[in-house]
């Protein structure tokens, strides 16, 4: 059949997101349109009216991602959303000062979420708090449309001092359906950097389409990033100068570089189905497309196909350490950044492990989430044991990859690559867990979501660190940050645009969006 789609092949979470943004006729159409366009236009108002005034933290000791030295007692002054001084604690100061007491206290600057579908919700409001809550002050969106694009042009997607900020975003994500040949992919790159594109997402397509995507964008000069594609050499497409690496690959991408078996896997993979855009217009496709898509994208280790699962065991089996630290060192001479999305990883792999059916998440999505998710659960829970076999072997392997490249100098970056009420188990709390759990220390997980980030974004001299000048983004700790990657979420306030949060607060917001099911308003 012309689309694989229909027959049962899985793209990534990612891929389905954006993908299936793409092929409606309106785009990103839940966020503007009913009960979202209220929502964004509520926030946005009140982000261009709410301007922070005079703030002071006082007592804190301040942790630097950069080297993680400590200095204690430090006052932070903060107006109109940036960061005024920082000196040894004051006592005293104007009665127009807003002062917190934060003596024993730890601060760290804001963490990034770097991989983040949130502006798929019909109103983002609700998701955005609890990313607050824990701690996120800005977000990556890793799926966008020329209607979202048109939005940011005209300074419609500033959410206000009760969300994160939004960092970066892709127009709609390179699929057969919009760059089918090398033709199009270069005409489709070419009309979103126009429309104000941060980047380029590649989901699904054709090798020979996504390494001709890399060099175009390279031509135009805008980042390219996303899915590495089975059929096309990882570090072929790095040499290029693909950007960023989400999920580790995803599948067996990166992993085949690692294998001894290098060489035949790569043959396999090259002899797979690519999906192919239909060469006369089919009614209704894109509604019938949507409506498998909604389930799909839950979790498309349920629905992926037999060879590709059984090659990404093969390759981690034949893993050997040697190629891997050459494939590491490529990434490292090209630049080439990680966003490894560790939660994701395992949400998909270890779907069925009893402990996500009690897992806090459930307490705040909406219950059509809740059950859309226990269906496509029931679904994995069928798939043969010797394919959930390799699931099961496969995600310790991912967590032993990512603390590898990030002992080899990687740059890497945290996501989460939710946001969008899939289901539990998709928060950055539980991201730096599991990089922890893989041996990442507490200051490399600190990095990952600050200083990394800032890097990232060519942002290093407005955020990242708490200095004067920088953005008043931070996160106020009960716990030295550093001792443990539990510590980093022992949160007692978060300092958003210079406005501050209390845990009072924060626990507010985040029962009200219990009580809403997923929304605020």
């Amino acid at each position: 059949m012309v689309l694989s789609l229909l027959t049962g092949t899985a793209p990534c979470p990612c891929c389905a997101y954006g993908h299936a943004d793409s092929l409606l006729p309106v785009s990103m159409r839940n966020l503007f349109s009913g009960r979202a366009a209220r929502a964004a236009a509520k926030a946005s108002s009140a982000a261009a009216t709410k301007v922070s005034g005079l703030l002071r933290i006082d007592g804190v000791t301040i942790v630097d991602p950069r080297d993680g030295s400590k200095t204690p007692n430090m006052s932070i002054l903060m107006n109109m959303g940036r960061i005024t001084a920082v000196v040894p604690a004051a006592t005293e100061g104007h009665p127009s000062i807003d002062r917190i007491d934060a003596t024993g206290k730890f601060v760290v600057p804001g963490y990034n979420d770097m991989h983040s579908h949130v502006l798929e919700l019909e109103d983002p409001t609700g998701s955005m708090a609890l990313m607050l809550a824990e701690g996120v002050t800005g977000f990556r969106q890793m799926s966008g449309s020329p209607a979202l694009l048109a939005r940011k042009a005209a300074g419609g997607l500033a959410f206000g001092p009760q969300a994160p900020q939004l960092l970066q975003t892709s127009g709609a994500l390179i699929t057969p359906f919009n760059a089918g040949t090398v033709e199009a992919v270069t005409e489709e790159i070419r009309r979103q950097k126009a429309a104000g594109a941060d980047f380029i997402k590649v989901g699904l397509c054709h090798p020979e389409v996504f390494l001709a995507a890399i060099k175009v964008a390279g031509e135009v000069g805008i980042p390219i990033l996303g899915h590495l594609q089975e059929g096309a050499n990882a570090l072929e497409a790095t040499d290029l100068g693909f950007h960023s690496v989400e999920h580790l690959g995803p599948s067996a991408t990166v992993w085949m570089c690692c294998s001894d078996d290098e060489e035949a896997l790569s043959a396999d993979s090259r002899r797979r189905e690519f999906i192919k855009a239909p060469p006369f217009k089919i009614p209704f496709l894109e509604q019938i497309i949507m409506k498998r898509l909604r389930k799909l994208l839950i979790n498309p280790a349920a629905f992926a196909q037999r060879p590709d699962i059984e090659r990404l065991g093969q390759a981690i089996e034949t893993f050997n350490p040697d190629k891997a630290k050459r494939t590491a060192d490529r990434f490292v001479e090209k630049g080439t950044w990680h966003c490894p999305t560790l939660v994701r990883l395992r949400t998909q792999e270890y779907a069925d492990r009893a402990e996500y059916r009690q897992d806090d998440m459930l307490n705040y999505l909406p219950k059509a989430s809740i059950k859309d998710w226990e269906m496509i659960t029931g679904k994995f829970t069928a798939l043969p044991d010797d394919l959930k076999r390799i699931y099961d072997s496969a995600y310790p392997r991912q967590q032993m990859l990512a603390k590898f490249f990030s002992d080899a100098g990687v740059k890497m970056i945290c996501g989460t690559d939710g946001g969008s009420y899939l289901g539990p188990g998709l928060t950055l709390k539980q991201e730096f867990k599991e990089l922890s759990d893989a041996g990442v220390s507490p200051l490399t997980i600190l990095q990952m979501a600050t200083i990394n980030a800032a890097e990232y974004l060519g942002r290093s001299d407005s955020m990242g660190v708490v200095e004067s000048g920088r953005d008043a983004d931070l996160v106020l700790l009960d716990a030295d940050p550093l001792d443990s990657a539990e510590n980093l979420h022992r949160i007692s306030g978060v300092v958003r645009a210079g406005f501050y949060h209390s845990r009072q607060t924060l626990d507010g917001l985040k029962a009200q969006v219990a009580s809403g099911c997923g929304y605020l308003n």
